[in-house]
């Protein structure tokens, strides 16, 4: 099988990456830069590196795709928590190109080969797609709209045989995490929250999934 993934410079990403390449998947990954490239290259050893900047989701335009894909998993993402009355214009744009344009653009280029393959595409949301609460406005909106984009990605492509998919993880023990408690304030215990791997298994299981079915909804949440 072959993958398309991105946000597999860590967190869930990196943890389905190695699951992929353990099992003798073929995984090609997208790294923001020639040097992040060499990077990934080194962590993840037998991957193929692609460079394009999610923050410029323009740059996914011009990438080489395989020819088939059997998946194509969007786990890339970034944050910035404030209130309605103090997020900039560059906090919402960043975090709507990276987490809703750029998914968006980089399906609309693997398309074909998620077609020729009967591929999934697999969006890694969050809780915030679902809810919004105060001081994540900005994360939420790009969040429910990356939902609305699987819905009618989902509609419009079942006649080609990709099927669609979106996880919803609850807060998960990942360096994006971190980030968040440290934004709200609050002390960082990466025990307390759901394991970057339990979410990748459940992300393998919609990959692996047989085709005679498909998930379209998965929530994932802490114990």
């Amino acid at each position: 099988m072959r993958h398309l993934l991105t946000g597999a410079g860590s967190g869930i990403g990196a943890v389905l990456a190695q699951r992929l390449l353990a099992r003798g998947d073929e995984v090609v990954v997208l790294a923001r830069s020639p040097e992040r490239a060499e990077e990934m290259a080194a962590d993840l050893p037998g991957v193929e590196v692609l460079v394009a900047d999610l923050a410029r989701p323009e740059s996914v335009e011009s990438l080489a795709v395989p020819d088939a894909l059997d998946s194509l998993v969007h786990a890339a993402g970034v944050v910035e928590l404030g209130p309605v009355s103090e997020l900039g214009v560059e906090a919402w744009t960043a975090q709507l190109q990276v987490n809703l344009v750029a998914p968006a653009a980089l399906t609309r280029v693997a398309l074909p080969a998620l077609r020729q393959a009967g591929g999934t595409v697999v969006f890694v949301n969050s809780g915030a797609g679902l809810h919004a609460h105060p001081q994540w406005s900005a994360y939420a909106a790009s969040k429910h709209g990356l939902r609305a984009l699987a819905d009618s990605l989902r509609g419009e492509e079942a006649g080609h045989g990709v099927r669609v998919s979106t996880v919803y993880p609850g807060r998960t023990a990942t360096p994006m995490q971190e980030k968040v408690h440290e934004q709200e304030g609050r002390a960082y215990d990466a025990a307390a929250w759901i394991r970057p791997e339990t979410v990748a298994d459940a992300i393998l299981h919609l990959v692996d999934l047989p085709h005679d079915a498909t998930m379209s909804d998965v929530t994932v949440r802490p114990a």
